[in-house]
């Protein structure tokens, strides 16, 4: 028995289907590129065999046991690390017992789309998981992983990924990223600079941070100028690891643009920890108007994750620490958050800047008509809770009047599940085949240019757009 139906997500109507899968034959078996994520580089650089089921699939996806979560099934029974030292379940036989039994929580979500075509096109399964075949299925995808052809670099190759960049922070020392180059591998595993860690004064240990970072590059960060001169030199030694990109994930999409003395008051008070919650604000945006400055100087394209109100559970952060899927969508103001920024650089068609939300309300109102008229703007695939059929649908049908194709940057998976790439990014050109033949079926859009476009949103422009 197939898990997935081979027609899934194209349209009902016969004639508009045909198109969509005439369209998705042109681009299904192309190269997937992967620009931005968070699968760990270290998988990459010992190549070491994945440790159990429960390991991959279970305990370091959000998208899964969160939705467990919401249901009562409690964190530490699926494995996932506490910080506080508590106890946390480790036989990967009983976390996956667990997943099994709960697996209907997932019906008509993406996460269950995603899985189901991990099970079935990267290991075989032919019957679908529940709590009777949960034994099955661990015995089944463990074998599986024992063998060589189930390994990191091998999966990667087997997924046709082309380019795929992990993130790390700021002070990171890229030592898996030097592993893997030193170990004459070909994959190209990209780094991508992350300094919220060094630019955020609400996040804990900033101080001592920016002092790190002062150690790794001989600057003084006790000053203004110190400061942004460390940041250059840390992109400029990520760039030497194969960065193309930075990366920015801030509450707000707020921007600044103040006189540098000024700034240079606000950093001083940052470091003594003595900021209010609307200076640290005011902080994070002039940080990204510097940052997209930098990026002026040294080609990284610029990426803003705003919108999300993270780490929303005070116990849970605590316990469990970040990225434990309590992090929510909040209403975010592009047309006036953005304008400081976009006065100083947003007509320097040399800069890329690529605008990620999860407020959906802002697409058609404020994002593609500010992606629509700037040279440097972008905007990023949906992103998190819309990363599924129907918000990449929405995006399409909310943008694409008003910013075009060209404005945006393709699909990326922006994924911690390894496994789940291949699925995500076939998602992503089944929703954009069945848009493009929607457009063609109602005249929108003559049928001789639906394949190149196809192309482009599923290669042409993320390659582009990111330089690989």
């Amino acid at each position: 028995m197939a898990l997935l139906d081979d027609d899934r997500l194209f349209p009902a109507e016969g004639r508009t289907r045909d198109l969509a899968r005439a369209l998705y034959q042109g681009v299904k078996d192309l190269p997937i590129l992967s620009p931005h994520g968070h699968t760990d580089p270290r998988w990459f650089a010992e190549d070491e065999a994945f440790p159990d089921p429960a390991q991959l699939i279970v305990t370091p996806d959000h998208y899964v046991f969160r939705m467990l979560c919401s249901q009562g099934v409690p964190l530490a029974d699926l494995g996932v690390p506490r910080v506080d030292g508590g106890w946390t379940e480790t036989d990967g036989r009983k976390i996956w017992q667990l997943f099994a039994q709960h697996y209907h929580l997932l019906r008509g979500t993406p996460s269950r789309l995603w899985l189901d075509y991990s099970f079935q096109n990267v290991f075989g399964i032919d019957r679908r998981l529940t709590a009777d075949t949960a034994e099955w299925y661990y015995d089944h995808i463990a074998e599986c992983l024992s063998r060589p052809e189930y390994r990191p670099r091998a999966l990667f190759e087997r997924f046709g990924i082309e380019a795929i960049a992990t993130t790390e922070a700021a002070t990171d020392d890229l030592r898996w990223h030097k592993m893997i180059r030193a170990s004459g591998w070909q994959g190209r595993v990209l780094t991508a600079y992350r300094p919220d860690g060094v630019v955020d004064p609400e996040m804990g240990g900033f101080a001592d941070n920016v002092a790190l970072m002062g150690q790794q590059t001989g600057f003084d960060t006790t000053t203004w100028a110190g400061y942004l001169d460390a940041h250059r030199a840390r992109r400029a030694f990520f760039i030497e690891h194969g960065a193309t990109s930075s990366d920015h994930g801030h509450p707000t999409a707020r921007t600044e643009d103040m006189p540098q003395p000024e700034a240079a008051v606000l950093f001083a008070k940052a470091l003594r920890g003595e900021c209010s919650a609307e200076e640290a604000d005011a902080f994070r945006g002039q940080m990204l108007t510097e940052m997209a400055r930098m990026s002026l100087e040294d080609g990284l394209v610029l990426q803003i994750h705003s919108g999300s109100r993270r780490n929303h559970s005070g116990p849970v952060m605590a316990m469990f620490g970040r990225d434990k899927g309590f992090d929510i969508p909040g209403r975010t103001d592009y047309v006036t958050a953005l304008r400081p920024l976009l006065n100083a650089v947003g007509m320097r068609a040399d800069l890329t800047v690529i605008l990620f939300t999860l407020d959906e309300t802002a697409y058609a109102r404020e994002l593609a008509p500010l992606a629509g008229v700037y040279p440097c703007l972008r905007l990023g695939p949906p992103w998190w809770f819309h990363d599924s059929a129907e918000g990449m649908m929405r995006f399409r049908e909310m943008t694409t009047e008003t910013a075009g194709f060209y404005n945006t940057v393709g699909f990326n998976d922006d994924t911690r599940a390894f496994c789940s790439i291949p699925a995500r990014h076939d998602v992503a050109r089944r929703v954009d085949c069945s848009w493009l033949a929607t457009l063609v079926a109602t005249g929108r859009l003559a049928e001789d240019e639906a394949p190149e476009l196809a192309q482009e949103l599923t290669y042409g422009l993320a390659k582009r757009a990111y330089k690989l």
